[in-house]
């Protein structure tokens, strides 16, 4: 699919004002769309959805101003597909192909450009939001709806739909030279993380792309990327690595000092194994992963497996029949100072003790009300998808809850996109809360939109 032009964009928000007209008063707001990145569950309901078939294309590319005006339902698949015809890509691409950039934005996105680019809401110049006066209003740092623009991050939906976005391009070579630089002491990985977010480079050679994979305790990576217009640099005699088919990208972090990649396969290097969480659905085992088409080598793919196994109990299952305790789910993306990084991982490890850890330092360039990290100040994000055996305490959800306790004594925070315990002051303590219902009564006076925390929290 090409630009699809602003009259189709047009004629697609139309379809959209009226699929909002025919949702009666009192009914749940939700998108109609066929794919998810959540982790948390909802209430089922039988409401129409919101109408948004022909929202999901780029609109237009700016070459020279290094822009692109996007529609919110967009995967970063399509769009990577169109500005990387220009040699361009933005400014941060999430992992995972099936992210949307109205999700990221209105969720909280992060890749390895973030320790200097920030989350994808900071490279927004502007963005039309449907809100729940039925209306699309167009918000940016400067004009009269700024106070919409610096809370939309991390409001998922409570406040609006974005149905277009104008974002920040940068320019890129065809390929990513990748160094995995091993460390064996916390203190050591976060004094590195953060001279290389301060000074943009290690040991002399400039970094574009930082992020890492705590393995277990005394073994921990930074991956360093470089984009690179030569096929001789990190890969010797050899072209760029494939790790689509039989080869599995986080294993060779382990494996290889040094790594080449196209700069499209660097980008979805995440998506093809769903980092390591494929190895729950076999993928990972050579027997059958040769057999495995590569077409279903992506994580729409498991995750579609994943809500099979969560409809029909298929793990509980089978834990019952060996005799195992039961499963809490812990599936999780936190933020922590850097200072702090190594303290959360200790923790992580005596009390949860769950292995592999992603790391992806990030820096936040201005304030956002929702999601209020401190201006100029590395974090990292620890990510960690799993489960743990802890028996029939697991309605309780002791795993995430003592998470959160931690997180926050760590002047951290963590995101919205999966399950929450917090009690609602508490919540709102974390996220203004204050902030976030001033601005909702402004452009959704009657209240259609299902507020953050019924959505974050109770799961509405």
């Amino acid at each position: 699919m090409g630009l699809i032009g602003t009259s189709r964009h047009q004629a697609a928000v139309d379809r959209l004002r009226a699929s909002y007209a025919a949702i009666p008063p009192g009914s749940p707001v939700r998108l109609a769309k066929k794919t998810t990145n959540l982790f948390r569950q909802r209430a089922a309901t039988t409401a129409p959805g919101l109408d948004v078939d022909g929202l999901g294309g780029v609109i237009s590319i700016d070459a020279h101003a290094l822009t692109a005006d996007v529609q919110g339902m967009c995967t970063y698949e399509d769009l990577v597909a169109q500005t990387l015809r220009f040699g361009l890509i933005p400014l941060v691409v999430p992992q995972l192909r099936t992210i949307t950039l109205g999700g990221a934005v209105t969720g909280l996105g992060i890749e390895s450009t973030s320790f200097r680019s920030g989350l994808p809401h900071e490279s927004v110049l502007e963005m039309d939001v449907f809100t729940g006066a039925g209306e699309v209003i167009t918000a940016s740092p400067d004009n009269e709806h700024a106070d919409l623009y610096s809370t939309f991050p991390n409001s998922y939906g409570s406040l609006g739909y974005a149905t277009r976005l104008r974002i920040k391009l940068e320019k890129v070579p065809p390929y990513v030279a990748l160094r995995h630089v091993r460390f064996h002491e916390t203190d050591k990985l976060a004094a590195a993380i953060a001279e290389i977010s301060e000074s943009g480079e290690w040991q002399g050679e400039r970094v574009d792309g930082m992020d890492g994979v705590a393995f277990e305790p005394g073994e921990y990576y930074l991956t360093l990327a470089r984009w690179t217009e030569g096929v001789s640099t990190g890969s010797p005699n050899q072209g760029p690595s494939d790790y689509t088919r039989d080869q599995i990208y986080f294993r060779s972090i382990q494996e290889r000092e040094t790594d080449l990649l196209t700069i499209h396969d660097y980008l979805w290097r995440w998506d093809t194994d769903w980092f390591w969480c494929s190895g729950a659905f076999g993928a990972q085992d050579p027997r059958i992963r040769r057999f495995w088409p590569r077409k279903w080598k992506r994580s729409d793919a498991y995750m579609k497996l994943l809500k099979l196994d969560l409809r029909f109990g298929i793990a509980d299952r089978l834990d019952r029949r060996a005799g195992r305790p039961e499963r809490e789910r812990v599936v999780q993306d936190v933020e922590v100072p850097v200072e702090r990084i190594g303290e959360f991982l200790d923790w992580f490890d005596a009390e949860i003790g769950m292995r592999p850890v992603w790391l992806c330092p990030l820096r936040a360039s201005r304030p956002w009300s929702t999601y209020p990290l401190e201006p100029g100040r590395t974090y990292v994000n620890a990510g960690f998808w799993g489960t743990v055996h802890v028996g029939p305490d697991r309605v309780n959800a002791p795993k995430n809850r003592a998470i959160e306790t931690k997180v926050h004594e760590l002047d951290g925070h963590k995101s919205l996109y999966s399950d929450s315990f917090y009690d609602r002051e508490t919540f709102d303590r974390l996220y203004d809360g204050r902030n976030l219902e001033a601005v909702k009564k402004r452009y959704d006076p009657d209240g259609r939109f299902i507020s953050l925390y019924e959505k974050a929290v109770a799961r509405r």
